[in-house]
């Protein structure tokens, strides 16, 4: 029985095993910047939305889902500085991820709240 496909690949350069941390430190700083770029595209339409049909609160979400998308380019960037310091085992502050849960909430009500608006001015 062949166990060379349960651990590290021959010619790869990181460990096997328990401690094994391989790309995820590296790929989870991505999502960050993923999941703040997606934040931002939603920031934006919401604010379009919002001018477009003068609704304040839309202005308001729009404007708060924006300093959470920065937020959010701050924990990517504070991400990759700790993974270039070799302090891969550092996680962003819990405050940091609630933050994230709340910014897709609110991303999700915004995106919801435009639908509804564009269907009631176009109907």
């Amino acid at each position: 029985m062949s166990t060379e496909g349960l651990g590290a690949q021959p010619d790869s350069p990181l460990p096997a095993g328990p401690g094994d941390t391989g790309l995820q430190a590296e790929r989870t700083a991505l999502a960050w910047g993923r999941t703040s770029l997606a934040l931002l595209v939603n920031a934006l339409v919401v604010l379009r939305s919002g001018a477009s049909h003068q609704q304040q609160h839309l202005l308001v979400l729009g404007a708060v889902m924006l300093f959470v998308a920065a937020g959010g380019v701050a924990i990517g960037e504070w991400r990759r500085r700790a993974l270039q310091r070799q302090a891969a085992l550092a996680a962003p502050p819990a405050a940091a991820i609630a933050l994230a849960v709340v910014a897709t909430w609110l991303a999700c009500a915004a995106g919801v709240v435009t639908i509804v608006a564009n269907s009631q001015t176009s109907a």
